[in-house]
């Protein structure tokens, strides 16, 4: 529990009233109307928490719609989906983002030069969805599928500075704490162990801190999937079409939105289903190695970094030494809260993140360019209704 106040304006949730919030974001959203993003697969209809998540969405009532971009690899898995939320009671629309009639528009847009085939995954997905969102709503909030303890304030904390004009922000992004209460586990792995240690390991590279790197470190929690922001702030994004996501949208924030109309809002603790470390391609490492892809990009772009071989050998070694630190202090904090920490695990961890400084690294030299995706005011000036059809195709498929 803190009060503290960085570059970034942050909402603590010190002594706040939960009806008064639901009641300022119902009231606004009569001029304001908010919509939400929900981005799952279709193995998600198999856990615990998405059932839950329907109970809380059914009380935001003040919601214009909910849009849940989904990777399915038949028909039948799009049905099941679409039976799963028959209970959802607010207005929902189902995308199946990689169903013949989504991609068959995509197909038709090559010949306007865009080539949006190429992009697969949770980045084209979400760049889908706040297409048709933002047609309707001045906000948009995002959050994944798989939350356990989700509930009706986690909507609505991300959509109160948007909307409540006293406030105004232009964007806001959730943070909390990953802690398992129930188990006593800490998580938070690809924060607390990469980026984390690979930010303060850029400032030691580089001789001094760059602009977007103090940016960055001035959120909690800057890779966190939940977040809101503002219709127009929505169609003028580059998405990477990876699990650079995250830190690919704070790039766009970065560059599109003074830092007095950004803040970051406490949204508690909070657990979702956690991914294997996995390898190169897959888990955890794989978020890595896209993470460090996109922002090599950023930092070629914004700070004008040059990257080598020998830039990456010395980065690696860096990040294993400042990892290493984080492990030490984070094996103190759990041993004070009673919870349970495997150091050599973490430890392992960190070695398998860093070989990916050097893998991923490489591959971004050998390809540096073409991995975000068009934002949609460039995809609308090639064809002035495309939403409005992606819309149509969407529509057609929920009947």
């Amino acid at each position: 529990m803190d009060i503290k106040q960085d570059e970034i304006t942050t909402l603590h949730e010190l002594c706040i009233y939960p009806e008064k919030i639901i009641k300022t974001v119902s009231d606004a959203a009569t001029e304001r109307p908010v919509s939400i993003i929900m981005p799952m697969l279709y193995g998600e209809i198999k856990n615990d928490a998405l059932e839950n998540i329907i109970k809380g969405l059914n009380k935001c009532n003040y919601l214009n719609e909910v849009v849940i971009p989904l990777a399915a690899k038949n028909e039948k898995e799009f049905r099941q989906v679409k039976r799963f939320f028959k209970d959802l009671k607010i207005p929902k629309l189902i995308m199946w983002c990689n169903g013949p009639k989504i991609e068959k528009l995509l197909t038709e847009l090559r010949a306007e030069g865009l080539n949006f085939l190429r992009y697969r995954g949770k980045g084209r997905d979400v760049w889908l969805a706040m297409g048709i969102a933002s047609i309707k709503s001045y906000a948009i909030a995002l959050h994944d599928a798989d939350v356990l303890g989700y509930n009706k304030m986690i909507p609505t904390k991300l959509l109160y500075p948007i909307v409540e004009p006293e406030l105004d922000f232009k964007f806001n992004k959730g943070y909390y704490a990953r802690v398992n209460l129930q188990q006593k586990i800490m998580y938070g792995r690809v924060f607390r162990l990469f980026l984390h240690p690979l930010l303060r390991s850029f400032v030691d590279l580089i001789g001094a801190e760059p602009d977007f790197v103090r940016f960055l470190r001035s959120f909690r929690y800057p890779i966190s999937g939940e977040f809101a922001l503002t219709s127009d702030l929505a169609r003028d994004v580059d998405i990477p079409g990876d699990w650079g996501i995250e830190v690919g949208i704070m790039a766009e924030m970065y560059r599109n939105v003074t830092s007095k109309r950004i803040c970051q809002t406490d949204l508690g603790f909070y657990d979702h289903k956690h991914q294997k470390i996995g390898g190169e391609t897959q888990g955890l490492t794989k978020m890595t190695g896209d993470i460090l892809k996109t922002l090599l990009r950023v930092l070629i772009e914004e700070e004008h970094i040059q990257v080598s071989r020998e830039a990456l050998i010395s980065l690696r070694v860096l990040y294993q030494r400042h990892a290493q630190d984080c492990v030490r202090k984070y094996h103190a904090d759990a041993h004070f809260n009673n919870l349970k920490y495997d150091r050599h695990l973490e430890e392992t961890m960190v070695e398998k993140f860093s070989q990916q400084i050097m893998n991923a690294g490489i591959t971004y030299m050998r390809k540096p360019v073409g991995t975000r995706i068009p934002d949609w005011l460039r995809t609308i000036s090639a064809r002035k209704k495309v939403r409005e059809q992606l819309l149509d195709v969407v529509i057609a498929d929920n009947e």
